[in-house]
């Protein structure tokens, strides 16, 4: 029987053979593992990990968006996660994935459980639900699994404009699943665990500086269009005793609107 599911790993800079480890991967998977600060030559192997096929992707070359959409174009499996190099999975995690997909054919895609470390949790899914237009934005990729022929069939893939290596800070996550609820798929939330993310340093919040306030604007053009700037305000005054400190209210929201100005006059990529 032919292995269903598979696992798109971005990495940067990683030993392949400790990354394997250190994930417990127990699937298929494909990892694109981008080089930087060094000139390196793209490459392309097939391996094998404790009896899984594993196709490696060396790139010289920055941006997790762009990492993702390499490994979205190698993959070849019925139903596809996008991972980051610090996500460990759980012992068994391959059938709770495929048992959740095949109890819930409506699902093109399924946000499962993955807890993050301790201060940066955004979202767990305390029962099975459909994921709407009010409650997309919480969630990172390492949740996204998806029936990959539904992402194909509707050419959805990930901005090159937003996460690590990117020109603008995280985001990108959010604007792939806003992408797919206006392509029409059907995404669900499960209380299925399935891993946790390791511990280690953010590779993008530096504080609540101008370029987060600037990059956080530009992010919500591309996510409310003409409600960019008062989605940007309430956010910012609902949680301006954690972000506004250091600036202040009305900077904060000033450097958001730019942003979402700024945003205005980019081409989405």
């Amino acid at each position: 029987m032919p292995e269903r599911l598979q696992i798109l790993v971005s990495a940067v800079n990683k030993n392949i053979d400790s990354l394997l480890e250190d994930m417990n991967i127990s699937s298929d998977a494909v990892i694109v593992n981008q080089i930087i600060g060094e000139k390196a030559p793209d490459t392309e192997k097939k391996r094998e990990f404790k009896g899984r096929d594993i196709l490696v992707l060396q790139r010289n070359e920055k941006g997790v968006g762009l990492s993702r959409n390499t490994a979205l174009e190698h993959a070849d499996h019925e139903i596809i996660q996008f991972a980051d190099d610090d996500i460990i999975y759980d012992d068994g995690y391959v059938q709770k994935v495929l048992d959740e997909f095949d109890a819930h054919p409506e699902a093109d895609l399924l946000l499962f459980n993955v807890k993050a470390q301790e201060g940066r949790e955004t979202y767990w899914n305390e029962d099975f639900a459909k994921v709407n237009w009010k409650n997309y934005g919480r969630y990172p990729s390492y949740a996204v699994f998806a029936r990959r022929e539904k992402i194909i069939e509707k050419n959805v893939r990930f901005s090159l404009l937003f996460g690590g290596g990117a020109p603008y800070m995280n985001g990108e996550d959010s604007l792939f699943l806003h992408d797919c609820l206006k392509a029409g798929l059907n995404l669900y939330r499960t209380t299925v665990v399935v891993g946790h993310e390791r511990p280690n340093e953010s590779t993008w919040f530096k504080g609540y500086n101008n370029k987060f306030f600037f990059d956080r604007g530009v992010l919500y053009h591309f996510l409310y269009g003409k409600m960019a700037k008062a989605l940007g305000f309430r956010y910012l005054l609902k949680n301006r005793n954690i972000m506004c400190n250091e600036m202040g209210l009305f900077k904060s929201v000033k450097v958001l609107w730019d942003g979402v100005d700024h945003g205005k006059t980019l081409e989405k990529v």
